[in-house]
């Protein structure tokens, strides 16, 4: 099972290093950190994912951070939700059209990345946000 913490609302400025070292002087644990990221430019996009060991330790991260302010921002912390248009564990989407959880531009359209294995289900909320994103 997977305790991710969605953080958002972050500067841009902001790393995966600095949100380490923000866990580290609240000894808070997180096992991975990922700040998401523009594919061109490299600049943040205001928000990264959590990974706590358990669900006591997402849960003190979301106390700290949510609504923590931070220069002229609120930050915002709250558990990940699943990635839209992904089925839950053991469920179906078998009655949504092909290719619904796309966008217009993405639907029928080969997998660029076709050498990668596909059918492998992502093992964590964070995975599969990450495999979203990449």
């Amino acid at each position: 099972m997977s305790f991710t913490v969605f953080l958002g609302n972050l500067p841009t400025w902001v790393a995966a290093d600095d949100i380490k070292q923000w866990l580290a002087a609240e000894d808070l644990v997180a096992d991975s950190v990922k700040v998401i990221r523009n594919h061109e430019t490299q600049e943040s996009k205001g928000f990264a994912f959590v990974e706590a060991p358990t669900a006591d330790e997402m849960q003190a991260i979301i106390r700290r951070f949510d609504r923590a302010p931070l220069e002229d921002k609120v930050l915002r912390a709250n558990p990940a939700q699943p990635t839209k248009g992904v089925a839950p564990k053991g469920g179906s989407s078998a009655s949504a059209p092909a290719g619904a959880g796309a966008r217009p531009e993405q639907r029928n359209r080969p997998d660029r990345r076709a050498g990668k294995k596909r059918d492998q289900e992502p093992k964590s909320a964070f995975a599969a946000e990450l495999a979203k994103v990449l």
